[in-house]
């Protein structure tokens, strides 16, 4: 459906339902997974990816990885405390399994920003930058401590992502980066040794790993250029989402600017929610998307029938109704224009349920 955005509420709810329904499709397809698992043959770093809530933030996309292969953790702004509760029991459940299994892993700490517009930069920061960056690097101090600082097996690596070009910026020793965006098709050969010198210390299965993300990162770069050029970009790059999803489990919103995406990590999940709704109250007032309503949308995954999937369905239900009630109360005027929904996602097959009200 052509510029779903501008569609009246009820039809973008069921646009993005079917879209879910085809991604779980997709994904479940004889090819699509005999793909993971020649991928996952071939570059066995388990690699995760922090990042902010924000939509335009689509990492899987704009690095041609298939769906599957990266594990999404968001948050607003890429805001992350590994002395949450929650949080640090998930990140070390997800390594330890990665681990017993023989794999290392890659944590990809992104902040973001927009070279053509510091306020299309990350609200959560206050479009700073500077302050976004600081942040990264606490993260990796604290996944430091966790897991070491020999980097042998897990490995925390800070990633800018300049939102106008898709284009990442990978951090190195002593201050040094290599941008994506001031490297040309012609210099993706120059990549592997630039990655070397940059990474020293990164295990050299790790670094093969890495690289096919950054190749696919030049020529996502390149189409997003030539997009750009025909003028097919010119409201990509700005804040339209129309939906607030709480919980994990998204992989399916590879669409930009649909979705906030807010992690159920944080002990205060009511600042997250609120600055979404700004975000979403903001884009009805500047005319980005129509003042018909919004989406609320709740998703916990399981990984088993039975007890998990119950306990995702109380989790779920938990999470939904919280998040209607912050709103309710702080933006009375925006909640009523809500459309709630709450679900639950077969991890295995990515099929996402919902559960009735």
């Amino acid at each position: 459906m052509p510029d779903i955005h501008r569609r009246p509420i009820p039809e973008r709810i069921d646009w993005l339902f079917d879209l879910a329904r085809r991604h779980g499709e997709v994904f479940r397809g004889p090819e699509a997974w005999l793909a993971r698992q020649r991928y996952l043959a071939e570059h066995p770093t388990a690699i995760a990816v922090l990042k902010c809530m924000d939509g335009r933030i689509n990492i899987p996309v704009a690095t041609n990885t298939p769906a599957g292969i990266l594990m999404p953790f968001r948050n607003l702004g890429g805001m992350f405390d590994l002395g949450w509760p929650h949080l640090g029991e998930v990140l070390a459940h997800h390594v330890t399994r990665m681990v017993e299994s023989g794999r290392r892993v890659l944590f990809l700490i992104t902040y973001h920003w927009s070279k053509g517009d510091r306020k299309r930069g990350c609200a959560g920061f206050g479009y700073d930058t500077d302050a976004a960056i600081a942040h990264t690097r606490q993260i990796r101090a604290q996944l430091e401590h966790i897991f070491g600082t020999g980097h042998g097996t897990v490995y925390p690596l800070v990633c800018g992502f300049e939102t106008d070009e898709d284009a990442l910026v990978i951090h190195g020793r002593g201050g040094a980066t290599l941008d994506l965006a001031a490297l040309s098709a012609s210099e993706a050969a120059t990549l592997e040794p630039r990655l070397a010198a940059l990474l020293p210390d990164m295990p050299a299965q790790m670094r093969a790993d890495l690289l096919p993300l950054l190749l696919g990162n030049l020529e996502h770069v390149a189409t997003v250029r030539d997009q750009t050029r025909r003028h097919e970009r010119l409201l990509d790059v700005e804040h339209r989402e129309w939906m607030i999803c709480l919980g994990r489990g998204f992989d399916f919103l590879h669409t930009p600017n649909l979705a906030l995406i807010i992690g159920p990590y944080s002990p205060d999940l009511a600042d997250p929610l609120r600055k979404a709704a700004g975000i979403i109250e903001d884009n009805m007032k500047a005319g980005r998307i129509p003042d018909d309503g919004f989406l609320l949308l709740a998703s916990v995954p399981y990984d088993e029938i039975g007890v998990d999937r119950a306990r995702a369905e109380l989790k779920s239900r938990f999470l939904s109704d919280f998040a209607a009630g912050v709103l309710a109360e702080d933006f009375p005027q925006l909640a009523a224009k809500m459309s709630k929904r709450t679900a639950v996602l077969d991890w295995r097959s990515r099929d996402l349920e919902l559960l009735a009200d």
